[in-house]
């Protein structure tokens, strides 16, 4: 009763695989956080907001890449 699982050769880009474009999403979230917590510029802050939304939609989409 042994199973054998076949894997098969994705035939999607190497950089378009789920894990290093979660990474660059994660990454962009973060720098949304930081532009938000910084006191500097109103423009940083002003589109904190965009980037932490565009982090947040880009990991739900790369969250269904293949591994």
């Amino acid at each position: 009763m042994t199973e054998r699982i076949a894997h098969t050769v994705s035939k999607w880009p190497l950089w378009l695989r789920r894990g290093p474009s979660e990474a660059v999403a994660i990454a962009l979230i973060g720098l949304g956080v930081l532009m938000l917590m910084q006191p500097f510029s109103l423009d940083l802050y002003s589109y904190s907001f965009v980037t932490i939304l565009a982090g947040t939609l880009g990991f739900v989409i790369v969250s269904h890449f293949p591994d």
